[in-house]
């Protein structure tokens, strides 16, 4: 499990490298530090401890279990959403529970009820202004709970009521974190 914990402390130190860690605005609910000359605040990853009890809110109404990593980190940092290059890591917003996290989540009830009835769990978006979905692939559930992560056409969903890989991310979840950690230190 330390070594797990380690790849998660490698994996939120690469915000820093990769994302500029700015919300909007003053009007923006994350609020983790200062406002920059632009009104944006800026902020930074927060450590912390949640007990895993915290995630059977979200359980109750998804039909599977996130990857055991993805836990770990949910109930480990809080982070405003951050772009990672390779795509964009939903927010993990400050508070004693995971109830931002699951705002973030059912943000947009018609790409998430079109995912959860193709077994695909949203964690992320596509990098920039992209809003393809990032997803862990349940389907494909590995013994070890992990899952492949994908990418969802969201214009697929929106627009046209189907259901669309654009393509795999990474084979499992441990594995993305591992190509944004070896990305950053680039």
């Amino acid at each position: 499990m330390s070594s797990d914990l380690t790849l998660i402390d490698k994996f939120v130190t690469t915000f820093e490298k990769l994302d500029e860690l700015s919300t909007w605005s003053k009007d923006d609910p994350l609020l983790f530090g200062e406002f920059n000359e632009d009104e944006f605040n800026e902020w930074r990853p927060i450590r912390v401890e949640t007990d895993h009890s915290a995630l059977e809110s979200i359980y109750e109404t998804l039909p599977a279990r996130f990857p055991a990593l993805y836990e770990q980190l949910v109930l480990s940092y809080r982070w405003a959403e951050v772009d990672l290059g390779l795509f964009r890591l939903l927010a993990n917003p400050p508070g004693p529970t995971l109830a931002g996290l699951t705002d973030e989540i059912y943000r947009d009830p018609g790409m998430l009820e079109t995912l959860i009835l193709n077994k695909c769990l949203q964690f992320g978006q596509g990098p920039d202004a992209d809003y393809d979905a990032v997803c862990f692939d349940w389907s494909r559930r590995r013994p070890d709970g992990d899952c492949p992560i994908v990418q969802i056409d969201h214009e697929e969903i929106l627009c046209r009521r189907r259901f669309k890989i654009v393509g795999e991310l990474a084979p499992s979840f441990r594995e993305l974190m591992q190509r944004i950690i070896d990305t950053a230190a680039i």
